[in-house]
């Protein structure tokens, strides 16, 4: 089974290739040149493994919530992908692969990411024998809404804190940090959780999957 994998919605791009059960992955801060660097990183992956898109068994992509450019591009480009060769899309949120970089934990894991204009994209996990568990929706929450929602311990990472990380700890108790090294999604992880939803047939297609938009409407074309 051969899986590419692409996370494009924060301030890193993530390229991973599962190849019958070796992974490689590639991760490198683009900021704002993604768009200049996205097609070409991919074909570098496929060429330098000898491989051709038609190849591509399942292609997996991270949905968001993050940056809004960086979601449709990301998704525009694997949808695009699948669909050479009519193959499956596997969507996995990408708050979901930051909290599954924290490993297990006996905390609450909250990934945090900044959503800009003052707020937060977050979701809280429980981690127990190997298996993470979403404990409720994702949300969209202002720094005082984050403190208030959370009174057990939590484990905060993701690129928030590079922001909020002294408001949280003086507004909450029973919480603490993860360091830059688990700030950002990890093309190994996406792998790992669209490895679990292939077991789980929980697939989608070009046509079926959907970014995950917390802005919902920011995201809609006004007419004037």
């Amino acid at each position: 089974m051969k899986i590419l994998s692409i996370d494009t919605t924060t301030k890193f791009f993530c390229l991973g290739l599962y190849l019958d059960g070796r992974i490689c992955e590639y991760n490198l801060e683009t900021g704002r040149k993604l768009s200049g660097l996205l097609a070409i990183h991919i074909q570098r992956a496929l060429k330098a493994e000898g491989l051709n898109v038609s190849d591509i068994d399942y292609f997996a992509c991270g949905l968001g919530p993050g940056s809004f450019t960086g979601m449709r591009m990301g998704l525009a480009t694997i949808k695009g992908l699948s669909l050479i060769g009519d193959k499956p899309v596997v969507g996995v949120s990408t708050l979901d692969i930051l909290a599954f970089g924290a490993g297990a934990q006996k905390q609450l894991i909250v990934p945090a990411l900044d959503a800009k204009r003052n707020l937060i994209y977050c979701a809280a996990y429980s981690s127990s024998k190997g298996e993470l568990k979403r404990k409720g929706n994702y949300a969209l929450l202002n720094l005082e809404e984050f403190a208030s929602r959370f009174k057990q311990p939590i484990l905060v990472l993701g690129d928030a804190l590079g922001i909020y990380k002294d408001a949280m700890r003086a507004r909450m108790k029973n919480v603490s940090f993860l360091d830059k090294d688990y700030w950002f999604p990890k093309a190994g992880n996406l792998i790992e959780l669209a490895l679990e939803k292939i077991k789980n047939k929980e697939l989608s297609s070009a046509f079926t999957v959907n970014p995950i938009y917390l802005y919902s409407k920011e995201c809609q074309i006004k007419k004037r």
